[in-house]
């Protein structure tokens, strides 16, 4: 009897982002359905703890080093792309999201790997934010490149939205960007995520195409994710409203001042995601009603937020926020 977890057909896989926790989850995805994976990272960074993975350390910034001592090394049958950069400033977000991006994909072609799976974002959708612009083009020049393309846009992740168990957990109310239902999203773990991107390697109705993806469950507001919080700690429920005409007049206020003060600048651009992130839901949005539509967001996996708030609670999960982190 064949086993569904298993690839039909095995191959040899780059992964680049190998060592975050979607790169981790994804190379493991990879291992577990017979593929033979090869990883990516920096010069000084931690070996992937993935049993049967290769690790490549170079300069993935660099693309000639990417070139000479990745695409050198072998013939591979597929490249997922991992990188995002970590904080969204402007420079770091056109350097990571964009350039390193483009060049791994002209590397990729240039060595006759014939597919590129690349991981996005959903809030490209709406694009206001430089990172947003950087991965809208990257995921443009991938589409003219040729190759068989996978474009996977999640749509919120689990340590994003973990920031305030630890401020709960200490007593402290659950900060609410207006009435906490402004927004909504159907949060997606690194191991479904990650088991998706693997399926992309080899599922010919998930190539060509570009794909947001959820996981399971109802859209969450702000308001029951601190809901849920509160139960499962067994306190009354406490909010603190934030409104957000002060996150825009902030947000304004830094980007006014950062034309004086160069380094206002960055925060500016901080403070613009907190904004985006507090009014901009995390769904497919529907190009004709211009409205972001659960019914229209595909899901996958079985894990949830919550249960993942549990274990967390337990200890038997640690939240590993990124650098833009959401409420």
């Amino acid at each position: 009897m064949t086993d569904p977890l298993r690839a039909p057909s095995p191959k040899h896989v780059l992964v680049f982002g190998a060592t975050g926790t979607i790169g981790r989850a994804t190379t493991a995805a990879l291992l577990d359905r017979g593929h033979a994976v090869t990883c990516v990272m920096r010069p000084g960074a931690d070996a992937v703890s993935a049993a049967g993975a290769a690790c490549i350390q170079t300069e993935v910034l660099d693309p000639t080093a990417v070139a000479r001592d990745v695409f050198g090394r072998g013939t591979f049958d597929a490249v997922i792309s991992c990188l995002a950069s970590r904080t969204g400033p402007p420079r770091d977000a056109w350097a990571i999201d964009h350039r390193a991006t483009v060049d791994i994909v002209q590397a990729a072609r240039a060595a006759g790997v014939p597919h590129v799976v690349l991981l996005s974002a959903i809030c490209v959708q709406r694009p206001r934010l430089a990172f947003q612009h950087a991965k809208l083009a990257a995921e443009q020049a991938l589409i003219a490149s040729g190759l068989t393309y996978s474009i996977v846009r999640p749509t919120a992740y689990f340590k994003s939205l973990s920031g305030q168990i630890a401020r709960v957990r200490s007593g402290k109310p659950y900060l609410l960007f207006g009435d906490g239902a402004l927004t909504a999203c159907t949060p997606i773990s690194d191991r479904d995520l990650g088991h998706y991107l693997a399926l992309c390697v080899d599922t010919p109705d998930l190539q060509n195409r570009v794909l947001p993806i959820g996981g399971p469950g109802p859209a969450l507001t702000p308001r029951a994710m601190g809901d849920h919080l509160f139960a499962l700690l067994g306190q009354t429920p406490r909010f603190k409203h934030v409104p957000v005409g002060m996150m825009r007049a902030i947000a304004g206020g830094l980007a006014a001042a950062g034309k004086v003060v160069p380094p206002l600048a960055a925060k500016a651009e901080l403070a613009r995601i907190g904004l985006y992130y507090a009014t901009e839901s995390m769904l497919v949005l529907n190009p004709d009603t211009q409205q972001y539509d659960r019914t229209a967001t595909p899901a996958t996996g079985a894990d949830t937020l919550f249960d993942y708030y549990a274990a967390v609670l337990k200890g038997e999960a640690t939240v590993e926020r990124g650098d833009h982190s959401v409420f």
